[in-house]
């Protein structure tokens, strides 16, 4: 509501603006005054006409804009809007404010496109960024509050600006746990035409992850595998049935054919000094380690509970 009222006042003072411009040559204000051999009156009247620009510009900028939000309630689409607008009225503000100073629109036309022609060339980089921006508005690999991993980076998306993409670090060089890291990380948008793009949460919100606990061959695999699973059911069970149901929901409006299990499951793999248990479960991208880590600790407490059914490998081979 502020920007709202603010906008109108620059709208305001855009025409107060525009009215001063065209009474100074008719009252003859500055009529002799002069810098020189430079006449003052023309120079007042030019700028007093760009300011007049600049405030309608900013002024229509904050009224639409404070509209737009007020209308749509998804903030994804309110921040790539805003992003939209501010890009169009910035380039109507830049012609507006450079042919009231020159008087010259058609000058300015022409030379913007020679400018345009010639920048081109000079900044591909980041002509490269603004159309990367323009195909994340369009495609819609990522928008803000997704989990994205854009080449090696991998993050939080907190902003999608005109040139580039800022991240909330997931992981990375200090952090090997898959947790935030504390710092940002600014990636070019350029990288979405050329790069690899993982979203976790743009479709779905859960990933399929795995917990693998080694135990000796002596182990009765049956019961290990079967308290595994349990453990899962009994800390993640409903949450991965509504993830199965939604995730199936998905596949069936693609022609991707996959036979997705209801629950959790153990996959055995044998190595040469003992066998791996690998727990695959559902579960929500940005609690996939706390997850892990209760799994861990509930499915170690019971088979610390049956060490006659349950052994682990010793040597210095583990």
């Amino acid at each position: 509501m502020v920007r709202r009222s603010v906008g109108y006042l620059s709208l305001v003072a855009a025409a107060v603006l525009a009215v001063a411009s065209a009474l100074v040559p008719s009252v003859g204000l500055l009529a002799d005054a002069a810098l020189g051999d430079i006449a003052v009156q023309p120079l007042v009247v030019r700028g007093l006409n760009a300011a007049a620009v600049l405030s309608a510009t900013a002024g229509a900028y904050l009224v639409v804009e404070s509209v737009l939000v007020a209308r749509v309630a998804n903030k994804r689409r309110s921040h790539d809007a805003r992003n939209v607008l501010r890009l169009a009225f910035g380039a109507v503000a830049a012609v507006g404010v450079a042919g009231a100073l020159t008087e010259q629109w058609l000058g300015v036309l022409f030379s913007l496109g020679v400018v345009g022609f010639a920048v081109t060339f000079a900044l591909q980089q980041p002509l490269l960024s603004l159309i990367g921006w323009f195909y994340i508005l369009v495609k819609r690999p990522y928008a803000v509050g997704d989990r994205v991993e854009i080449a090696d980076t991998r993050g939080d998306v907190i902003e999608v600006g005109f040139l580039t993409t800022t991240l909330w670090e997931v992981g990375g060089r200090l952090v090997t746990s898959g947790q935030p890291s504390g710092r940002v990380v600014t990636v070019p948008n350029a990288q979405v035409l050329s790069a690899q793009v993982v979203n976790d949460t743009r479709l779905f919100e859960f990933v399929w992850t795995e917990v693998t606990i080694q135990v000796a061959y002596e182990t009765d695999l049956a019961f290990a595998r079967e308290v595994m699973v349990e453990e899962a059911d009994a800390l993640l069970g409903e949450e991965m049935r509504r993830g199965i149901k939604t995730y199936r929901n998905r596949l069936d409006r693609t022609a991707v054919d996959l036979d997705v299990r209801e629950g959790p499951s153990v996959n055995v793999v044998q190595t040469e000094s003992w066998v791996e248990l690998r727990l695959r479960f559902l579960s929500r991208s940005r609690q996939a380690t706390r997850n892990r880590n209760a799994l861990y600790e509930r499915i170690l407490d019971r088979f610390n509970d049956e060490p006659e059914r349950v052994k682990f490998p010793i040597g210095r081979n583990r």
